[in-house]
């Protein structure tokens, strides 16, 4: 699948009107409770991806000022079967914070997770700057130091994954955590769209795919990505980590559950999620 060039639609309106920030403190609210909210599309409409993105835009910008650091972006809605169980027809973006990172951690803390769901996907780290006007498939390949095996741990604010395209995109691409995993191919040693993926939650298939499942190939995703992210005034950067998204469905997570990925060459990855507290 070859990507084309991102729309109008993806531009950020970085304006913090009244339905932005009633939006944003719906969002905030659920996160900072627990409790998921109703779904903000009530206020942004189902198509306006412009205040969607303005939504996610001041989230972040919070974030930051409350001292996360950014340390990449994640891809999501690549899959068609993920497309397919959320209803959508295109990709979109969220902000990687070092605080979602716990690849480090004997377990996931569950309980900062509302409704978690894992999928495995291509994770790719950057040695160079994607900022240039001509991004090409070619660029982006050169721009990857290594890539690494991923479960993406993604969640939702709203209930019951009750969820549209603004929606997700306001609720920072449903994020949640990520963990890496410990082997580092660069792009000479394995193709990203000859991977193979299989996950298991304890120790029981669950999700299956490949890199074509990943827009038609995991860098055609980074690609989308790093033109997009050059659109919008906020350029991948040397040293960030990408995740490029799902290469089969997501699946929910439960606490205490183990969830590992293999993906062929880059071998496997694991999850260890805590248990509920007592």
């Amino acid at each position: 699948m070859t990507v084309s060039n991102p729309s109008a639609e993806a531009d950020v309106r970085t304006d913090a009107t009244p339905i932005v920030l009633e939006a944003v403190a719906r969002l905030e609210q659920a996160a900072r409770s627990g409790e998921a909210c109703s779904p903000v599309r009530d206020l942004l409409g189902e198509t306006d991806l412009a205040l969607a993105y303005a939504v996610q835009h001041e989230l972040a910008q919070r974030r930051s000022r409350a001292g996360a650091r950014v340390v990449g972006r994640k891809i999501g809605l690549t899959s068609p079967a993920v497309q397919a169980q959320l209803g959508v027809d295109q990709p979109d973006f969220g902000v990687l914070f070092d605080d979602m990172d716990v690849s480090s951690h004997e377990q996931v803390p569950t309980s900062a997770l509302l409704q978690p769901r894992a999928e495995a996907e291509v994770a790719f780290v950057l040695g160079a700057d994607l900022d240039g006007d001509d991004l090409d498939i070619d660029t982006v390949r050169a721009a990857v130091t290594h890539a690494v095996a991923a479960i993406e741990i993604v969640d939702s604010r709203i209930a019951g994954w009750d969820i549209r395209i603004t929606d997700t995109i306001a609720d920072n691409g449903s994020s949640g955590m990520f963990v890496l995993g410990e082997r580092r191919l660069s792009l000479d040693e394995f193709d990203p769209v000859d991977v193979q993926m299989q996950m298991y939650a304890d120790d029981e298939l669950v999700s299956e795919g490949n890199g074509e499942a990943c827009l038609g190939d995991p860098l055609e995703a980074l690609l989308w990505l790093a033109r997009t992210a050059q659109q919008v005034g906020d350029p991948l950067r040397a040293g960030q980590v990408v995740l490029s998204g799902a290469l089969g469905p997501m699946r929910p997570v439960t606490p205490g559950s183990v969830v590992r990925a293999e993906l062929s060459a880059l071998g496997t990855v694991t999850a260890r999620f805590a248990p509920s507290p007592a």
